[in-house]
């Protein structure tokens, strides 16, 4: 079962055939769970929460699927030390649930991803995520290298991230910043921020190291063909950069 990855399905996740797709490519034994099977999740060795809509992102983003019967599945797993990797939706889920940053209690959010600024829009974009963090500071990155630049895409509405003063202090100081968005050479500023999230926030971790969220989607940078100029179809399907971040996540498992 040291594998095993249990992809969450909840009414409106549109990305998870992409995100079991890449993890199958990295050699993880992984598979959509349906709402309707969250009692099958204690199965699973580790859990992915793709992107997408749930629940239409009524109230706002990810607050009504923290209530979900399938996260106090997850929640319980978290706190065994499991993995669990949110991804844009999914991230914004983490959040809401309390699990990321982890600073306050379960389903208490001390933070969120809210709507993006200044525009307020939906954002689609290719983006770099530079990793901000110790690789070892969180299990699903210990095995990529020190400052690694991740290429992906923003696809949202509400992936800014927002606290009080006193909470970006305390994600700061506790290492829970695991990536910022930075330039496709690894430079940081705010001009490679799309959404003007705080911190240049593109992902959080947990004080365990076990919980990642980020909001750019590294699956839909996985495979050559996801960049639309690609000239030689041969190589097509071979792995892009976005595939780092699942490769090391399946290290972590192993």
């Amino acid at each position: 079962m040291s594998g095993r990855v249990a992809v969450l399905v909840f009414p409106g996740t549109n990305s998870e055939n992409e995100t079991v797709r890449i993890c199958r490519d990295v050699g993880l034994d992984a598979e959509s769970v349906h709402w309707s099977k969250a009692g099958l999740l204690p199965n699973y060795a580790a859990y992915i929460l793709p992107g997408g809509f749930a629940y239409e992102d009524r109230i706002r983003a990810g607050a009504i699927s923290a209530h979900d019967p399938m996260m106090d599945y997850v929640i319980e797993a978290a706190e065994e030390g499991k993995l669990v990797l949110g991804i844009c939706n999914g991230a914004q889920i983490l959040l809401e649930a309390g699990l990321v940053p982890g600073t306050g209690a379960v389903r208490k959010p001390t933070a969120a991803f809210t709507r993006n600024a200044p525009s307020g829009k939906f954002i689609c974009k290719h983006v770099h995520i530079k990793l901000a963090a110790n690789p070892s500071r969180c299990a699903i990155t210990a095995a990529l290298p020190s400052g690694s630049v991740i290429p992906a895409w923003v696809a949202h509405g509400e992936g800014r991230l927002a606290a009080t003063d006193d909470h970006l202090k305390e994600i700061a100081s506790g290492g829970h910043l695991a990536f910022v968005y930075a330039h496709s050479d690894g430079a940081v500023d705010d001009a490679a921020v799309p959404n003007g999230s705080a911190l240049r926030c593109a992902g959080l971790t947990n004080k365990e190291g076990n919980v990642l969220a980020i909001m750019p989607h590294p699956e839909r940078d996985a495979w050559n063909f996801n960049h639309p100029d690609i000239t030689d179809r041969k190589d097509s399907l071979a792995p892009s950069g976005g595939a780092a971040l699942f490769r090391a996540f399946a290290k972590a498992l192993r």
